[in-house]
């Protein structure tokens, strides 16, 4: 018996064990769901269609015209910004006023999302960024993604959207410049800069950046149709024209970047719309009002705790947040969940402690749920 929970264990981490492992729990999840849940009971056949037709309703209004030409604009940050020139500024030996500012948006500018925040984090911080602005990095760089702003705007409405990339952008510089100067880092030598290869103008990448735009803003105004489809139609043929006058390997690395975001993005997305949506057929309102509802200090903190535990794949706190809202929940404590739950996670936590140790880690994400809390506090009060 001795030897055998070591041979266990020792299967288990096998790489390829590890897989096979999670496809049987899979299996087994899916067999327990459909044995066990009474579909004949009519509350759970309403949640069900709820979750469909909030899923149809997404796909109507939000997919074509929002996430499909975000997801380009996206791709054409990664293949045509140059990441090089960014990233010198965020060196230890660069000032505050320049690499805090930077470091905070450069989420934004090279289009990070959540899955590649970690590793990319861990890259800049062992390379000698300095704690502060990797922090500063590490907190936006998963919320203020173009695609999770223009969603967020389109669902939930601009006020919102702004303020949470304000609160956001703020938070992390001020989070950055507060674990800086608990631990007192400066970084250990910079950056390693890799050129990239030859680029475009910076006149052509901005008026091809800019058309992407217009198409991308143009889809969600309420103007006349046929004014607004006559100005998405121009910006769709100069795109395209643009597209084919660049040299092949461009175009093709734009498309091949543009269907990776697509592809990591849009499955989660839907399947977390329809859980969204059974989600506000099911869960009782007195719940959420009681927990979350109003814009109390008790809400807001709440809110912040459960984003920072919760995993949001990029993307569905969006339909998440809007059945909560429906159901009740405070303006204030969307705002904190929104924050908290774009920046933390309990994976992410787990990754973080291993990189930055007990104390760095632990500090951080204190922080973190302070701000949300506070951001969603002051907005839910301010903004009624």
């Amino acid at each position: 018996m001795r030897n055998i929970l070591p041979m266990i264990i020792t299967k288990f981490s096998n790489p390829r064990i590890k897989v096979e492992f999670k496809k049987f729990s899979l299996l087994v999840g899916g067999f327990l769901l459909f044995y066990l849940l009474p579909f004949e009971n009519s509350n759970v056949q309403q949640a069900i269609l709820g979750g469909f037709t909030m899923l149809s309703s997404y796909a109507k209004e939000h997919v074509l015209f929002c996430l499909i030409p975000a997801f380009f604009v996206a791709g054409t940050i990664t293949v045509f910004v140059k990441k090089s020139a960014i990233l010198r500024v965020l060196g230890p030996q660069a000032k505050k006023i320049i690499a805090y500012p930077v470091a905070a948006s450069a989420g934004g500018i090279l289009a990070v999302c959540s899955c590649t925040i970690l590793p990319l984090f861990g890259g800049i911080y062992k390379r000698g960024a300095g704690l502060g602005p990797a922090i500063a990095f590490l907190f936006t760089g998963p919320a203020i993604n173009v695609a999770a702003i223009f969603l967020t705007g389109r669902v939930l409405g601009w006020e919102l959207s702004i303020i949470r990339l304000v609160a956001t952008i703020s938070s992390a510089i001020v989070i950055g410049l507060i674990m800086q100067a608990i631990f007192a880092e400066k970084g250990e030598g910079g950056f390693t800069i890799v050129e990239d290869e030859p680029e475009l103008s910076w006149a052509k990448i901005l008026v091809f950046l800019g058309l992407q735009f217009v198409f991308l803003i143009a889809g969600g105004l309420k103007i006349n149709v046929i004014i607004r489809t006559t100005i998405m139609v121009i910006a769709a043929l100069g795109i395209i024209l643009m597209a084919l006058n660049f040299k092949p390997r461009y175009t093709a690395r734009w498309i091949e970047e543009t269907w990776e975001f697509t592809k990591k993005i849009l499955p989660y997305l839907f399947f977390g719309v329809f859980i969204a949506g059974i989600i506000s057929h099911s869960l009782p309102k007195t719940v959420v009002q009681t927990f979350l509802g109003g814009n109390r200090l008790f809400s807001n903190f709440f809110a912040s705790i459960f984003g920072a535990f919760m995993y949001f794949a990029t993307l569905t706190e969006v339909p998440i947040i809007q059945s909560l809202m429906e159901l009740g929940m405070g303006k204030g404590p969307a705002l904190a969940l929104f924050m908290a739950g774009y920046t933390l996670s309990l994976p992410n936590m787990i990754v973080l402690t291993k990189l930055l140790g007990k104390k760095k880690a632990f500090t951080y994400f204190a922080l973190v749920i302070v701000f949300s809390t506070f951001w969603g506090y002051l907005y839910g009060n301010l903004m009624k």
